[in-house]
């Protein structure tokens, strides 16, 4: 049994204080969440991790620490009962099922997650209806990309008539301020071609393929390339009149673009499979990555970019934002969706993608009260040019 003696949700004034759990809250993306969540809620924050260990936990006075697996079901259950929001960031999801999602269903209590991969998506969209029925309201794919990305995306959309392209372009610097799991994710996604919705219908693209050179603020001009990320997969069902959904990742320095397009395409596929080289490879980055963060950054940008038809003329809305630590931008995308449900402004039960559940206008709010800007470029046929990148064909 858990002892929840010090949990008590009714603070000295008597006023209801909302309970969050974190679940993987002493990973680098867990811990950022629950700042952003601290930073910007009452709520008091109980994280959670596989180990006992908490004397390196700097818990502030709101927070304290659980140990829990998810396979302790029952602990799980008790956990998430005793809370009225659960924020799920213990990946990678590759391999995640949905039992967490199923529970917080089941026992009416409120969901997000940092999921960052279709599999996991499309179980987690399986109960949507149950979450309807339960009025719970469960928001997947939450943090910088995917996340704040969507809701650009969605900004970009509602500049036109009829939106007809979209494309979204990520650029990581060094570690992003991440961990391991980052590591894993990214080689993770290495593994098998994926399906993009490309002219009106779903094609088979190679991971790390098609490089291009886009340019990105402080980055600037840097290489991304194909990668298989849920909005690929959830965008073109938001905006059904979108024929093509691009979705390129890269790394800078631009170097790591390479060295990843090697292991995507040189190494043989059934080394790429195994987990022993997963975590071989996920090791060796993050050993990298640390020691050029230095000279890098941990940052992370972001451009988004909507071609559509406004009053029968055809334009581009691109949008842009930057932040100097990945880690702490996922945490803000995750935290925003968090006070948002916490103050009642976001209430729309089902299972929704970003892009679904959070309107422009409270978007923006919480961006703005973080401090975050995106900066917005109106690009119209034929007086401007479209877009400021190119494509590149070496590796």
């Amino acid at each position: 049994m858990i002892n929840w003696s010090n949990t008590s949700n009714v603070a000295h004034t008597g006023v209801m204080t909302d309970r969050v759990l974190i679940l993987g809250g002493r990973g680098r993306i867990g811990s950022s969440v629950a700042q952003d969540i601290a930073n910007h809620t009452q709520a008091k924050i109980t994280i959670t991790g596989r180990t006992p260990e908490t004397g390196s936990l700097p818990l502030a006075e709101r927070e304290q620490y659980l140990s829990l697996d998810l396979v302790e079901v029952d602990k799980l259950r008790e956990a998430i009962a005793n809370s009225d929001l659960v924020v799920h960031c213990a990946g990678p999801f590759h391999y995640r099922d949905a039992n967490v999602l199923k529970f917080c269903i089941e026992q009416g209590v409120n969901y997000i997650d940092v999921s960052d991969h279709r599999s996991f998506t499309s179980k987690a969209l399986t109960y949507h209806e149950q979450a309807v029925a339960a009025g719970v309201t469960a928001v997947i794919n939450t943090g910088i990309f995917p996340g704040i990305s969507n809701s650009m995306v969605r900004q970009g959309v509602e500049q036109f008539d009829e939106a007809e392209k979209i494309k979204l372009f990520y650029l990581v610097a060094g570690s992003g301020g991440a961990g391991i799991t980052v590591m894993r994710t990214t080689f993770l996604g290495l593994q098998h071609p994926f399906e993009a919705w490309i002219d009106g219908k779903w094609q088979e693209v190679k991971p790390y393929s098609e490089r291009e050179l886009v340019d990105f603020p402080h980055y600037q001009r840097n290489g991304v390339y194909w990668f298989d990320m849920p909005e690929t997969f959830t965008l073109p069902y938001a905006f059904p009149s979108v024929k093509s959904v691009v979705t390129k990742f890269g790394s800078f320095p631009d170097y790591y673009n390479h060295l990843t397009w090697i292991a995507a395409h040189i190494f043989p596929k059934w080394l790429m499979q195994r987990n022993g080289m997963i975590e071989f490879l996920s090791h060796v980055s993050h050993t990298m990555t640390d020691f050029t963060n230095r000279f890098s950054g941990i940052g992370v940008a972001v451009r988004s970019e909507v071609t559509g038809k406004k009053n029968g003329s055809t334009g581009v809305y691109a949008s842009t934002v930057l932040h100097d630590n990945a880690a702490v931008a996922t945490g803000c995308g995750t935290g925003i969706v968090a006070q948002l449900i916490l103050e009642g402004k976001l209430h729309k039960p089902g299972v929704l993608p970003v892009e679904n559940a959070l309107p422009t206008d409270l978007f923006t709010e919480v961006m703005d009260s973080r401090g975050i800007k995106i900066e917005h470029t109106f690009l119209k046929y034929p007086e401007q040019v479209m877009s400021p990148h190119g494509k590149d064909s070496a590796t």
